[in-house]
């Protein structure tokens, strides 16, 4: 009787797995360890990009009252999306379901096995591909923080974060690189995310920064950063992390993987001094924000091109982030007179942009597959160019909808008086000395 029991409930267990739509724990497909160790390792490089990185490089550019504040908004969105990627995210993004967003075979990470497959990942176990995209899915949001910092309630963040993540990080993940995503198949290139994290991140920034206002004081407080050495720390934490960004795109530990690095670092370099030269001569002194930030340009215009350009390619790219997201961060935001505080629209939106269109330009067939303009293939700057245009479009729309509901319902903006004390005490009961 018992071995009966047995017998129905293997039946029902083997018939339930062939039910479901990505079922993949494929014990013919053997993983690669040289691989797994490289993933194992770019994943843990990209949550160093959050924390401490970012929460470093942000922290550090804000007044000293809200230093613990915004560091510990890059920790909470951490904390909270991991979670909500587990529930939600990851199947939402990387399972099959139609054009436009995933299914839900994996939600809550439903079957998930030793021995589980995702197809677009065949040589490490699925475990492995599912964290290491959660560590892209963490700091988008958490690089929105830069264009509210200094006056968003903490219980707004949360809401905000949380929903972005679901409603559109989600939907644009698997629209450019889910399985039959509609922008992925229609050409568009994106290796590591110039287009997913830092065109999305940057434009749901200036969405808020528009929507919640400017800081009180703005035209007329002392709004320079705290401590630039935390700055630099974070930048040099970014630099090193994004390392697992792109080279950790390739998803293997191959020949592409290791263009990935040499065209990541070249950029970056050359974004770097690119700015800084041209605030040297526009504002006649190199300072350390202008090299870091420089640095963080080159880093995100890179990022879209890192899988399909080579080194003549990325240096190219590199000076025109620098060039082009100095002159967004420092003259244009002053020009249309928006308070975008850390500058998230300035680097990450237009330098995404920048990356993702010269992508188009600068492809190389024998590296990624795809020519560009230089190779004769004009029509992949059209295709990149539509889809930083649907990005842009759906980002701004889903963004002004979550925060006008968010406003209407718990408020986004702490009150004046808050504010003005700064958010480390009025928020978290908390300050640091200095």
């Amino acid at each position: 009787m018992r071995k009966g029991a047995l017998g129905v409930a293997s039946l029902a267990a083997s018939i339930s797995f062939l039910a479901s739509p990505w079922a993949m724990a494929d014990t013919a497909t053997p993983f690669k360890g040289g691989d797994t160790a490289w993933m194992l390792t770019s994943t843990a490089l990209v949550l160093l990009m959050t924390i401490p990185g970012l929460a470093l490089f942000y922290g550090g550019m804000v007044r000293r009252k809200n230093i613990l504040a915004t560091a510990a908004q890059s920790f909470a969105v951490t904390a909270l999306i991991s979670v909500l990627w587990m529930f939600f995210g990851y199947s939402l993004a990387f399972t099959p379901g139609n054009a436009f967003i995933g299914g839900a075979s994996r939600f809550f990470l439903h079957g998930l096995g030793l021995d589980s497959v995702n197809a677009l990942a065949p040589t490490i176990p699925e475990t492995v591909y599912m964290t290491f995209q959660m560590t892209f899915a963490i700091i988008t949001p958490a690089l929105i923080v830069g264009a509210f910092a200094e006056r968003m309630k903490f219980s707004a963040l949360l809401w905000f974060t949380g929903l972005w993540s679901l409603l559109v990080y989600a939907p644009i993940a698997h629209m450019v690189w889910g399985p039959g995503g509609w922008l992925g198949g229609d050409g568009v290139l994106d290796y590591a995310g110039g287009t997913v994290v830092h065109i999305n991140a940057g434009i749901a920034g200036l969405v808020a920064a528009l929507m919640i206002g400017k800081r009180v004081g703005y035209k007329h407080d002392n709004m320079h950063p705290a401590n630039l050495l935390f700055t630099l720390m974070g930048a040099a934490m970014l630099w090193v992390g994004w390392f697992g960004f792109n080279a950790g795109s390739a998803v293997a530990a191959s020949d592409r993987a290791g263009m990935a690095m040499a065209v990541t670092q070249i950029a970056t370099a050359a974004a770097a001094l690119a700015w800084m030269f041209v605030e040297w001569w526009a504002r006649g002194k190199p300072t350390v924000l202008g090299m870091s930030s420089g640095a963080v340009a080159g880093l995100v215009a890179i990022t879209p091109a890192s899988g399909f350009v080579g080194p003549m390619g990325s240096l190219w790219i590199g000076i025109a982030a620098g060039v082009g997201c100095f002159w967004a961060s420092v003259y244009v935001k002053n020009w249309l007179n928006y308070d975008d505080s850390l500058d998230a629209f300035g680097v990450h939106a237009v330098g995404g942009i920048i990356g993702a269109l010269l992508t188009g330009v600068f492809a190389v067939a024998a590296i990624g597959g795809t020519a560009g303009v230089l190779e004769g293939n004009l029509h992949q700057l059209w295709i990149q160019a539509t889809g930083v245009g649907i990005t842009i479009g759906y980002d701004a729309l889903v963004t002004w909808i979550l925060l006008k509901v968010i406003d209407w319902v718990v408020g986004l903006r702490v009150s004046e008086e808050a504010e003005r004390e700064g958010l480390d005490v009025t928020q978290h009961g908390e300050q640091i000395y200095m």
